[in-house]
């Protein structure tokens, strides 16, 4: 099976991507043509292994070496077959997940691992150009009806898989549009939102009825969904985001990202925004605080509205180049890594804690802010955060970006309404069918995870979907997500 050579043959080489200088003028998708040939190679890099850690790796469970080998061989379709078998959205996980396949993949215990990210983002794109994904409208209807509440991956998952099984989904977004997190939350040159739009498409012509504008909790009694669906997903994700509650914090130009981020997506997508609520990079000095995915994106955003400058602070320390020797191999690589967007530019820097902001005519001027070491952990475990004596700084800023993430989904409205159980951390307690402490109400997602990624939100929907159908019907032929477990 495979290429027993290939990955002597053929160096890791990821789908390219359009020159910076051109993409920095646009908001179209980071890739360039990734030419069949070359993905072949990659393809044929994959070793088979008699164990494959990948399948280890991936919330999904998906089939790697069966799609690689097929990719090798040039069967595109059963390639696709095979990856649909898993994953609902291949094309999504394709492009932004952090594959963390390819970091439990065995070559990259001493090699570059198999670029298996823009394999699978390959695959499900020449199944959309070759006409082969059409919609799948189930053979029958089981009388059941199904509320899903939120629009994002998980929600969208669970959709997909409980109308085919014949049941009548239905989809209430508060948004006015379908995709939660891939709609508006992630820019549109890492996802296409047409990309988005033609898997949502896809389910309305398979039956999947979808409600946007609906506030379930708030506008929208949650007893209306008890009383009139037989079961009720919650995957609305984890929403509440992490503030920064320092002096200074209310002034004019301080914002959370995800203020930020969905302007220019609909913006983007034509929509018209109110100048003065209107959120822009341009001219100005950025300070965007936080070093994750969410913080690279208004990173990136930023050098397209055209800032003057922008500074990317992270409260933890500078991750290593290569993996520590407590950090082995299978275990995610605590490593730097560098998006798309840090190689367009910007600076980044670890160990900043901030202390306050400072501004005239209600309006930011200044960040103050110290740098830190961290000491021994104390009683709970946390590492001590030190202060640096004569470290202290402050930067010039128009615009402050707080992407520190998530802490968890918010509690007024439905949750509250529902009387939900939630875990210490506020996540919404689901059991291993993924059904809350309300009979009925199940739950999926970031909603029950935490923030997380992508690739678990639609394992975790799977799994929901799983569950649910086994409650209605009494038993259920939907696959299981041992990871999502």
């Amino acid at each position: 099976m495979g290429k027993s050579t290939g990955f002597k043959e053929h160096r890791r080489i990821p789908a390219p991507k359009r020159p910076v200088a051109m993409r920095l003028q646009d908001y179209s998708e980071l890739f360039a043509t990734w030419h069949e040939g070359d993905i072949r190679d990659q393809g044929a890099r994959c070793m088979n292994c008699a164990v494959p850690f990948c399948h280890q790796g991936c919330p999904l469970g998906n089939l790697i070496p069966d799609w690689n080998d097929l990719i090798y061989r040039g069967e595109w379709k059963r390639a696709l077959d095979s990856l649909h078998s898993t994953n609902n959205f291949p094309e999504f996980t394709g492009r932004i997940c952090p594959a963390p396949c390819e970091a439990s993949c065995v070559l990259n215990i001493n090699q570059d691992p198999v670029t298996i990210e823009h394999i699978e983002m390959a695959i499900a794109d020449r199944g959309w150009s070759e006409g082969w994904i059409t919609p799948q409208p189930p053979t029958h209807r089981t009388g059941k009806s199904i509320a899903v509440v939120g629009s994002g991956p998980s929600g969208l998952a669970a959709a997909q898989q409980l109308n085919r099984c014949g049941h009548s989904v239905t989809v209430f977004e508060r948004a006015d549009s379908i995709g939660g997190l891939l709609r508006l939350g992630i820019p549109d040159f890492k996802l296409d939102k047409g990309v988005v739009q033609r898997r949502v498409n896809q389910l309305a012509e398979e039956g999947v009825a979808f409600r946007t504008g609906v506030d379930v909790g708030h506008e929208f009694p949650v007893t209306r969904l008890t009383q009139e669906f037989d079961a009720v997903l919650l995957s609305g994700g984890s929403t509440s985001a992490r503030d920064l509650p320092v002096p200074g914090r209310e002034l004019n130009g301080i914002h959370l990202a995800m203020e930020f981020l969905p302007q220019q997506n609909k913006i983007n997508a034509g929509e018209t925004i109110d100048p003065a609520t209107h959120i822009s990079a341009v001219g100005k000095r950025v300070v965007i605080l936080g070093g994750g995915d969410t913080g690279a994106d208004c990173l990136g955003t930023s050098h397209r509205q055209g800032a003057e400058a922008v500074y990317q602070y992270e409260l933890l320390p500078e991750p290593p180049q290569e993996r520590r020797a407590d950090n082995p191999w299978p275990q995610w690589p605590t490593v730097l890594r560098l998006s798309a967007a840090h190689e367009e530019g910007g600076v980044r820097d670890y160990n900043i804690l901030t202390k306050a902001f400072t501004g005239s005519n209600g309006r930011v001027e200044k960040l103050h802010g110290v740098r830190i070491e961290w000491g021994a952990p104390d009683a709970s475990g946390r590492p001590a955060m030190i202060e640096i004596p004569g470290s202290e700084f402050e930067i010039e800023t128009e615009l402050v970006l707080l992407a520190m993430g998530f802490v968890h989904p918010e509690h007024g409205g439905m949750l509250d309404q529902l009387g939900v159980d939630l875990d210490p951390r506020g996540n919404v307690v689901g059991d291993e069918r993924k059904m809350t402490s309300v009979t009925g109400v199940f739950t999926a997602g970031d909603m029950t995870r935490g923030q997380s990624l992508v690739v678990w939100a639609i394992a975790e929907g799977r799994e929901a979907a799983r569950g649910i159908d086994e409650y209605l019907m009494g038993t259920t032929s939907l696959p299981r997500v041992l990871s999502a477990r």
